[in-house]
């Protein structure tokens, strides 16, 4: 039997991200203001504090990890690495499946990688609460539990149509201490006019985005903060700790470097985690795939127009180059939760346009499949984010199979599904429906975008 777990002893963490914005050939055009001009770092101060909007900006190659979150992500990490040679046996495939296990952190997901840095950094700064959105619920359960460990305050605006399939995310929250609100919602002037007009909305992040940055923003102690789980350069930076331990625990297992990179992609955090280790050695000359795999019914990548587009639905960020489906876009109630953010990581994007990743699109039914298959051979009953990732490596492993060719494929288990199985119930049932995004809906909901500034698809040409 070949190894199946390749651990890292503690002494073996990271001590520091990586962050790509330094090697990138071709830089991430810069956040604008409401007038078009770029934004200082002074003008996000009333949102986020001073010491991680250093961070968003840095150029820096690789900054320290302090010891006191180092201290606490020791709870979990470093999380394993695993060979899926029970879905290789299961496929006949002369590919090596390898994953990063991050469902075993307390929240089962990824996100406490940055919720723990995020909460950190606040109280360092003197902040009291912190208020954030969540989708599917696996960064707001994340973030309240980053609060509570570090003796913050924590709110979250839930989309209410993850509010009312996933209670039991809202429940995690509540143990860890934070108050969880369906969003829209009547506390805030942004929730309350969404709600005025369209009563039955479903939410989505943007609405919720816009709630929870109002909150923070109308603190009149000026103690309160909002916390982003995915898209900023920052949030990615912090989930670097993923694929920095995966390339030691490649290296533990005999491998080289993987030639096939998968993580689903919402707005971009897991897969960032993941991938960016590993798009320094492609812009190094290493010859890998990267694929960020996104659902049909929110296909930001993969038929989102590159634009200057604000990252809620209120229009009170700033801002950001990147894949959007426009602002207003309310997405269908899909069971891939996390999956529905309308626009993507601009590092992410810049990726995209620079060549060296490559965006698929997977019909949810296709996903849940996968993830099907995976809980009958690999046994564990995954997030329906990351079944779309499993797809993507299920079609490599079987492309590899009919080529011959031995690969090697690395994918990141983003969390586990024990939160979200009514979505599975509905797959079992044949309840569940694949919605590709119709073109009518794709060209209301960015017809708005030629009124904001431009944005120049720059590249180096090198891929």
């Amino acid at each position: 039997m070949d190894k199946i777990k390749i651990q890292l002893d503690e002494s073996d963490i990271p001590r520091q991200w990586y962050n790509l914005g330094a090697d990138l050939p071709t830089p991430v055009l810069p956040p604008l203001g409401p007038d078009g001009k770029p934004i200082s770092p002074d003008m996000l101060a009333p949102v986020f504090p001073m010491n991680l909007i250093e961070q968003e900006v840095s150029t820096e190659r690789w900054i320290d990890i302090p010891e006191e979150i180092l201290n606490i992500l020791y709870r979990w990490r470093p999380t394993p690495l695993k060979r899926a040679v029970y879905l290789e046996e299961h496929l006949k495939t002369p590919a090596r499946i390898y994953y990063k296990d991050e469902s075993y952190s307390p929240p089962g997901s990824h996100k406490p990688n940055t919720a723990v840095a995020q909460a950190w950094y606040n109280k360092e700064f003197g902040i009291k609460k912190l208020t954030t959105e969540t989708g599917a619920g696996q960064w707001g359960s994340a973030l309240a539990f980053g609060c509570k460990l570090l003796g913050l305050e924590c709110k979250v605006f839930m989309v209410r149509i993850s509010f009312d399939q996933k209670p039991f995310r809202k429940i995690m929250m509540q143990v860890w201490g934070a108050n969880c609100v369906a969003s829209p919602s009547n506390e805030t002037n942004a929730g309350r006019k969404i709600l005025e007009e369209m009563p039955d909305t479903p939410g989505s992040l943007g609405i919720a985005i816009s709630e929870a940055i109002e909150a923070a923003v109308t603190d009149k102690g000026g103690k309160t903060r909002y916390s982003l789980g995915s898209v900023l350069n920052h949030v990615l930076l912090h989930q670097t700790i993923i694929g920095l331990e995966a390339k030691k625990q490649l290296e533990k297992a005999g491998e080289k470097l993987p030639d096939i990179v998968i993580g689903c992609a919402g707005g971009g955090s897991n897969f960032a985690g993941l991938s960016f280790p590993f798009v320094a050695e492609k812009i190094d000359g290493a010859d890998i795939k990267i694929l960020p795999i996104e659902p049909t019914a929110c296909p930001t990548m993969t038929r989102g127009p590159f634009a200057y587009d604000f990252g809620d639905t209120a229009c009170t960020t700033p801002l950001l180059a990147m894949y959007t489906l426009g602002h207003a876009f309310v997405p269908p109630p899909i069971h891939a939760g996390g999956l529905r953010y309308h626009g993507m990581a601009p590092l992410v994007c810049q990726g995209i346009v620079e060549g060296l990743l490559e965006p698929r699109a997977y019909d949810q039914r296709e996903s849940y499949k996968a993830a099907v298959t995976w809980a009958g051979t690999e046994g564990a009953i995954t997030a329906p984010e990351t079944s779309q990732a499993i797809a993507a490596v299920i079609d490599e492993a079987e492309k590899a199979k009919a080529e011959g060719k031995e690969k090697v494929i690395l994918f990141n288990y983003s969390g586990h599904g024990l939160m979200d199985l009514s979505g599975y119930d509905a797959y079992l049932s044949g309840k569940l429906t694949d919605y590709p995004l119709p073109d009518k809906e794709l060209e209301k909901y960015t017809a708005d975008l030629s009124k904001l500034p431009k944005a120049e698809m720059r590249k180096s040409g090198k891929w």
